[in-house]
């Protein structure tokens, strides 16, 4: 999805910062598509501490003023309430850190740089669980994703006077490599949505520019969902 995200924008014209953690060779394949507006290509692991502070830093000092940010990496990992307790522990420590922790990082970070410059975008890839819930044994997930929501709104009300606009996206099922595999629940997966079938990386990265277009300001702070219908709200 980041790569599609990417690769939509800079056909629009927009110079790309893409970040990778450990595949710097799907990393390097993004750059090499995009071409002269990939600018800049950045390793971080998300899930150390300070790690979306650095990483706002080091794109800087690369690239010079930066005026848009998208939150799009995210991890999922069984949290078992009814599992043992360093498991359990361990996967809300490790989806916090990436889903939540580093994007309110690189947000605060890039929001002591707008403010300076009088203008700036985030868009957030936050979830369908944002709003519904996941299944139980997703509890992590689901609430990283409700804060990365909540973190949204909270900064588009608190910014919009510095010229900042905060948008979210809230997809169900995205066929990527975090989609389900296993016939059974592909099948169930399928089943939930009207539409009847997953959304394509293709479709956030439209979505994704569109909102960074400035064709409609106003929608800062709006919610977008796209779930093929799967939760109406």
């Amino acid at each position: 999805m980041g790569a599609a995200i990417a690769k939509t924008c800079a056909s629009y014209g927009a110079k790309i910062i893409v970040h990778y953690n450990g595949n710097k060779n799907a990393a390097d394949a993004v750059c090499k598509d995009i071409g002269k507006n990939a600018i800049a290509c950045i390793q971080e692991d998300l899930s150390k501490t300070g790690a979306g502070t650095r990483l706002w830093a080091q794109a800087v000092s690369q690239v010079g003023p930066i005026n848009a940010l998208v939150n799009n990496a995210g991890i999922d990992m069984v949290s078992d309430l009814y599992g043992g307790e360093a498991e359990w522990a361990n996967a809300w420590e490790q989806i916090m850190a990436v889903n939540m922790q580093a994007p309110a990082d690189l947000s605060r970070a890039a929001l002591r740089d707008f403010r300076k410059m009088g203008e700036g975008r985030i868009v957030n890839v936050c979830s369908r669980a944002s709003h519904r819930g996941d299944s139980i044994d997703h509890a992590a997930y689901a609430a990283s994703k409700g804060g990365l929501l909540a973190l949204s709104k909270t900064l588009a009300r608190g910014a919009a006077k510095d010229g900042v606009l905060v948008y979210a996206l809230a997809p169900g099922w995205i066929n990527t490599e975090m989609a389900p595999t296993d016939p059974e629940v592909l099948r169930s997966a399928l089943a939930e949505i009207p539409f009847g079938k997953f959304a394509e990386p293709e479709e956030i990265g439209a979505l994704t520019a569109f909102l960074l277009s400035d064709l409609c300001p106003s929608a800062t702070a709006a919610t977008i969902d796209v779930n093929g219908a799967s939760h109406v709200r």
